[in-house]
């Protein structure tokens, strides 16, 4: 199989270079290269060369990819107009990228290799026991250890004469001011938003679960058919507010969307395969004991989602603990040119930014290792390309092993995953969205990115998330942007999203939204439509994680404002 696959590049690049005696002398240098490349091969236990076009799947559904048809020819234009990089580059780039792309399908640590570092992965093992000591209280503490120490500093090896700041430090924690979900200055966020997270955390998390005075509400994720998943975490959101308002504890139960094969053990059918469960594994367990004693249901210990009404749950009352902070939030949305300073929804729109927040603050290892194969189907070649260019002119012949310093460690393992930057996040919703909300098409959207690149013309990368297969089809009319989209199958024609997620099966349904939500909340920019719930709910991400002044240009207003 390697030596086919070997057999192809060689021929592939002598059909290319034709027959000039000059390219002659180019063929004996390439195929030169290519004994280099078995040997490096076999080195590493057999690899194949694979192209950029490669998509990695999830039980047999592919999930990401970017588009490479148009890109490989640009790269391949670019790179052989240059005489002196001419021979080889393309085959370098294309061996790194297959290399790493093993070492996510493996979802191994491609830290582990001698190969230069992924800049576009995260170590999900490594922030996946991060997040889970961030979201545990520490001994005798009212906190986990929430400190200005982000990431990896917190692990930071004391000596004998840190005592002082050992204490300092517990004095930080005890005040539990920095949850690490939060991320940007307060004037960057919703009001109130670091505040607000911590106390939602205590609220969550209290001391003793046992305590006779603890309170639950046991709900399940909404189920009704034709709900998305974006009604369904705007439902749990309101049984968040009905919980904190009536002093309970919130337990979520059967989650359908993760009741597939990807999801393991204790996490399938559950909220906690994507992301760190709502309040503690005690509180659960105390919850779902509770539910079998008569007493508890009497005394009012235990209510459950369909004690509530809808209206309740979907247009309840906003918890009032912090005051009125929706009364003075940051006029940064764009509508018509005009910005939003009010609308009769306010306090729904900062409550939904904030629970959303909060449900969504910590990622698990799955849900990490979808965002790799995300990321390095869209952004893997160029990462190879611009990790070669930069320091590893030699690749494969010579690979030295970097020495690892305590900055890597400590400092610099806490920056997020590298992704070509500015990056406009774009979701564009049509189909029967049409019944609730009024639908544009994809050139008023690409109107607005435009008004963006006035500004910022060094903007030229979009991510485009879309159910529609026009979209993607009509993006290509636009060579002067770089779009990014998961390569899964998209509707055509008038279908319903429910008969869409259907045909696609629950795993692939569920897991690229995710995918496409978490990338659109760390985007530089976003467009959307605020009548859409999605986009509703991207936004309260953004407005909760540093994003507020980067502002948000919507093809209409929320139906209910």
């Amino acid at each position: 199989m390697e030596q086919r696959s070997l057999e192809r590049v060689v021929s592939q690049r002598a059909l290319q270079i034709g027959s000039s005696f000059p390219c002659q002398i180019c063929v004996l240098g390439f195929l030169s290269g290519v004994c280099l490349t078995s040997l490096f091969l076999a080195s590493f236990g057999g690899l194949s060369l694979s192209s950029p076009i490669t998509t990695f799947t999830s039980s047999s559904t592919t999930l990401i990819s970017g588009d490479y048809n148009v890109k490989q020819k640009n790269i391949e234009r670019r790179f052989f107009s240059h005489e002196k990089l001419a021979l080889g580059v393309h085959e370098r780039v294309s061996l790194l990228y297959s290399f790493w792309g093993n070492l996510v399908n493996q979802s191994e640590n491609e830290g582990k290799s001698n190969l230069p570092k992924a800049p576009h992965l995260e170590d999900c093992k490594l922030s996946a026991e991060t997040n889970e000591r961030l979201d545990t209280r520490l001994q005798n503490d009212s906190f986990p250890p929430w400190t200005i120490w982000k990431g990896q500093l917190d692990n930071f090896p004391w000596t004998a004469e840190d005592e002082q700041l050992r204490y300092y430090r517990h004095q930080t924690v005890s005040e539990g001011a920095y949850p690490p979900w939060i991320k940007g200055s307060d004037e960057e966020n919703y009001p109130l938003t670091r505040k607000v997270q911590r106390d939602v955390w205590l609220h969550q998390h209290p001391l003793n679960c046992s305590d006779g005075n603890v309170k639950f509400l046991i709900a399940d994720w909404e189920r009704t058919p034709g709900f998305g998943i974006g009604a369904q975490i705007a439902g749990m959101c309101g049984l968040l507010a009905i919980a904190i308002n009536e002093k309970r504890v919130l337990v979520t139960s059967y989650y359908n969307r993760a009741d597939h094969n990807g999801c393991k053990g204790s996490s399938r059918s559950s909220w906690s395969c994507y992301f760190l469960p709502e309040t503690s594994l005690e509180c659960r367990d105390r919850a779902f004991e509770l539910m079998k004693q008569k007493e508890a249901w009497e005394k009012g210990i235990i209510t459950i989602k369909e004690n509530y009404t809808s209206k309740e749950i979907w247009s309840g009352r906003t918890p009032r603990s912090w005051g009125k902070p929706w009364s003075y939030l940051q006029p940064t949305t764009d509508i018509n040119g005009s910005l939003i300073a009010y609308h009769r929804k306010m306090d729904r729109r900062w409550w939904r930014a904030q629970a959303v927040r909060y449900l969504m603050r910590f990622q698990t290892e799955y849900t990490c290792n979808l965002l790799n194969h995300a990321r390095h189907a869209a952004f893997g070649w160029e990462a190879a390309r611009m990790v070669l260019e930069s320091q590893f002119r030699d690749f494969p012949e010579r690979v030295e092993k970097a020495a690892k310093h305590d900055i890597e460690s400590f400092v610099w393992s806490s920056h997020k995953p590298w992704s070509p930057r500015p990056m406009l996040s774009m979701h564009v919703r049509m189909g029967d969205k049409a019944c609730e909300m009024i639908v544009v098409g994809f050139k008023e959207y690409m109107h607005l990115a435009e008004r963006i690149r006035k500004h910022f013309p060094n903007l030229k990368s979009i991510w485009l998330s879309t159910e529609m297969q026009e979209v993607v089809d009509q993006s290509r009319l636009y060579p002067h942007w770089t779009f990014y989209y998961t390569n899964v199958t998209r509707q055509t024609g008038n279908m319903t999203m429910a008969t869409y997620e259907a045909s696609l099966g629950r795993e692939t349904s569920t897991n690229y939204p995710l995918v496409n939500f978490l990338l659109a909340s760390e985007a530089d920019f976003f467009i959307g439509a605020l009548g859409s719930t999605w986009c509703f709910l991207i936004d309260g991400m953004r407005n909760t994680g540093g994003k507020v002044m980067s502002g948000y240009l919507s093809v209409n207003k929320d139906r209910f404002w």
